[in-house]
Order: structure tokens, then sequence, then C-alpha cells
């Protein structure tokens, strides 16, 4: 399995993160989300193997979780993950897939919990 970042460039852990894979000799598959946003079955695997529940990946300040009433705590995983893919900027980031696992890598160091041996 390769390494893959769900990234946003204007990001500054996002930017962290990948900084730290480069220094580690890691070039990963980087994924701009908000241009590719990723689908719903692939939100889905990634909560999963995070084990966090989505409401771990939401961006609260964004005006879409509001409007969409996303603080609603009866909104099930599978209610969060479509309007995180409908609405990729409430995605927060950099999410980090490895061989070792899955992380939201805020803050950036994160990353090194699951870089490859």
């Amino acid at each position: 399995m390769a390494v893959t970042i769900w990234h946003n460039p204007r990001c500054s852990n996002s930017r962290g993160a990948l900084q730290i894979l480069r220094e580690h000799g890691i070039e990963p598959t980087v994924i701009a989300y908000l241009d590719t946003p990723p689908d719903e079955a692939t939100l889905t695997a990634l909560v999963a193997a995070m084990g966090t529940g989505a409401r771990a990946l939401l961006r609260t300040k964004e005006d879409a979780y509001a409007a969409l009433g996303l603080a609603d705590p009866t909104l099930d995983d599978t209610a969060l993950i479509a309007a995180m893919h409908a609405h990729p900027s409430l995605i927060n980031r950099p999410i980090v897939r490895t061989p070792r696992g899955v992380r939201l890598c805020r803050p950036p160091e994160m990353v090194l919990e699951i870089l490859p041996a």
C-alpha cells in the first residue's frame, strides 16, 4: 500500500504533514481533496480505519456545518459522511493513510505514529 495524503495546500497542518513525510523519504500520493473529493465509500473506509467515527473529521467552523445542522447529535456516520462528500470543505485535514494506519494529522507530527518502517 502506498502512502496517501488528503491535502489542502493552504493549510499549515497539511503542509507540515507533507513536509514530514518527505523528510522521511516518502513521496506520497497527494490528493487535493477540495478539487477531488473522496467518495462516500472512501470516507467510510478512512473513518473505519481511524476508529474515531465520522464526527472526528468534521470541520465545525465551516458555514456548511451550521447550515446543514450537523451539530445534531442524532446524526449518524452515514449522514455525516454524506455531508462531507457533498461539501468537501467540511473534511478536516490532513488525513494520511500508510500501511500502518490512518490518522487525522493535527498536529502534523501525528503522522510520525504511522510512518512505514
